[in-house]
């Protein structure tokens, strides 16, 4: 029940500040007046903040700015040991250092690494942090140029790329960083400068606490769509997300930012009734989401889950199935992809809720301005088929369709899926795509599926049994990464210059209403649909089919002869004993995985988990 609470506050929180938030940020964009400090940066980059720029010069300042973005991390990574508080980190190896600095550039933050055993204190802050007030400033200004592309008539410029970028700097990310900040550190999260402590414990062995700049990260990572975690375990480490008020606030500071763009779209075209339907299709889908992932974790039917009365592997005690379900479906609805959990340890169909989230495009309610231009995409894709059918040119906020247009928007629909599932395909046909697989049979595709399609949309989430950082997967990751991140904002910005050129046309009895329930209806429609069409056979034979079948049918046990893809890096803690009985918790500097001999002669491996448990085992069930 006190799950059902917590979303009740979310949804009550999110829906009353969006308001304010969304009308605020309308009057930054619009405004005439320069702060001083933005005034001084214009001079100094030899910007002219009057004067705005056709889509062409927009785009290309945009894609410049974020080459520059991955060269400077990337360069910042490889010499970090030669750099102040690297806490005795060494610089970040060529391939890892590509795929974080793209990763990061591109507001994904795939992290490939455990961040407090990689990083020191000047990469994080600085260097990841930058880009995570970069990367959600890119976004909103694609955003904010499909907004005037829709607002402004006959004319050939969409705004100014560095102003839109530094005022999403200056006047929305920092400020509402700071806040978040207070209240974080206020509610007991980390924030220093110390090195690594070792401590003597009860039990007279020796444990390192590490410390950092956490509490000033945290807010960031959340309203930026960013998702990187401070340390490994992300959220759900105590120093990042200590308490369950803690975990519903950082719920919540991933949905600020997107929701409120909506009401700014509406406020900026001078009619909020289409802020109001598109705001309708995100919490729509969300709501459908939420519902779904905890019915999910609730329908289990493993021993494990029976014997623990919940399917509680992976999660923690202190925020529960409903808290961790709540953050998962919120972190791939916003495409932040921060978790309080381990994902891959949600139930079959409970991982899938997350990854079909993640395939419906960053539209419930999706990233910083990716979200807003996500769902303006798929709208006109909707007006366009409703058109269709009834025999008329369609129309979006007075703007015709047209070929061009449509051209846009269907390759744009297309650039996406088209990465993951190529991409997908290219690492289970190549061996050094499959060894990396961490459990066999559906849930090792799950696994691969789940990686490209984060890496595309921008999220960053994963399926920890991935043992994703080799060569193979740094570098081909990283390039899916620049594709769906890119791809898509090029087809954005493009419409947004066509459809700026036009006039208004005028409002007929014949023009069909996109603030109406069945409009809202038609936009669901279409977008469940699409994903339906392009994901469903790979969601088949991945969740659905591990999902579907009894645990005994897909098991993870394979011969104790046969060697684990991940076992060169297990370093197990004590011998086996006998078969029936507990072994060991075998570790990876960063990652726990419990196993376990049967008496058939079988190792069972289970799935990876964030924190040391107890592992019993009677009549083949772990609890």
């Amino acid at each position: 029940m006190a799950g059902w609470w917590q979303a009740l506050l979310i949804v009550a929180v999110v829906a009353a500040v969006h308001i304010p938030l969304g009308d605020y940020l309308a009057r930054v964009y619009t405004s005439t007046r320069h702060w001083r400090l933005e005034a001084a940066l214009y001079r100094i980059c030899g910007i002219d903040p009057q004067s705005d720029q056709r889509w062409t010069h927009y785009l290309a300042s945009l894609l410049a700015f974020s080459t520059l973005g991955v060269v400077a991390l990337y360069a910042l990574l490889r010499w970090q040991a030669h750099l102040p508080w690297a806490t005795g980190h060494p610089g970040v190896p060529a391939g890892l250092a590509f795929n974080t600095a793209v990763s990061f550039a591109t507001n994904t933050s795939w992290q490939n690494y455990a961040g407090e055993a990689t990083l020191g204190h000047l990469a994080q802050a600085t260097g990841l942090g930058g880009q995570a007030f970069a990367s959600a400033a890119v976004g909103l200004a694609a955003g904010l140029a499909l907004i005037r592309g829709l607002a402004r008539h006959h004319t050939d410029t969409v705004g100014n790329f560095w102003v839109d970028f530094l005022r999403s700097i200056t006047r929305v990310l920092l400020p509402l960083s700071a806040i978040g900040a207070v209240i974080l550190i206020g509610c007991g999260v980390v924030q220093n400068l110390a090195d690594p402590q070792t401590v003597t414990t009860l039990s007279h062995g020796h444990q390192t606490i590490l410390g950092g700049p956490v509490g000033s990260w945290e807010p960031i990572k959340l309203l930026s769509g960013d998702g990187g975690g401070f340390f490994n375990a992300n959220s759900a480490h105590p120093w990042e997300n200590p308490t369950p008020v803690t975990n519903t606030i950082e719920i919540i500071l991933m949905l600020l930012i997107p929701t409120a763009m909506l009401r700014t779209f509406g406020t900026m075209i001078g009619d909020r009734r289409q802020s109001w339907a598109l705001l309708a299709v995100a919490g729509l889908l969300f709501t459908a989401a939420l519902l779904a992932a905890g019915a999910a974790e609730h329908a289990y039917h493993d021993p494990a889950a029976l014997a623990a009365g919940a399917a509680t592997e992976g999660t923690e005690t202190r925020f529960g199935v409903p808290g961790s379900a709540a953050f998962g479906v919120a972190a791939t609805g916003s495409a932040d992809g921060a978790a309080n959990a381990s994902y891959d340890s949600f139930t079959s169909l409970g991982g899938g809720v997350l990854l079909a989230t993640i395939m419906l495009g960053e539209i419930s309610p999706g990233g910083a301005g990716s979200g807003l231009y996500g769902l303006l995409m798929i709208s006109m894709l909707a007006v366009f088929l409703g058109g269709l059918m009834i025999g008329r040119t369609p129309e979006y906020l007075r703007k015709r369709i047209k070929a061009p247009e449509i051209k846009l928007i269907a390759l744009y629909h297309l650039a996406t899926p088209a990465a993951v599932l190529v991409g997908a395909g290219i690492a289970l046909a190549l061996p050094a795509g499959r060894l990396a697989i961490g459990n066999p049979g559906a849930h090792g595709l799950s696994e691969i599926v789940y990686a490209f399609t984060s890496s595309a949309n921008s999220n960053g989430s994963a399926f920890a049994g991935l043992s994703a950082n080799t060569r193979f997967y740094n570098t081909v990751l990283g390039i899916v990464m620049l594709i769906g991140r890119y791809l898509p904002i090029i087809f954005v910005v493009a419409l947004a210059g066509s459809l700026a050129q036009q006039h208004h046309g005028p409002i007929t009895t014949g023009t069909l209403p996109t603030h109406r329930p069945l409009f809202i209806a038609l936009v669901i429609g279409v977008a469940l649909i699409l994903t339906a069409l392009t994901f469903i056979p790979t969601l088949a034979l991945g969740p659905l089919t591990e999902g579907l079948h009894p645990p005994s049918e897909h098991s993870t046990s394979r011969p104790a002869t046969q060697a684990h893809p991940i076992q060169p890096l297990l370093k197990p803690t004590v011998p086996f004993p006998s078969p029936g009985l507990p072994v060991s918790i075998a570790t990876t500097p960063n990652l726990r995985t419990a196993t376990t001999p049967s008496a058939s002669g079988k190792v069972q491996i289970d799935r990876p988990i964030q924190t040391p448990i107890l592992i019993l085992q009677s009549h083949d069930a772990f609890c």
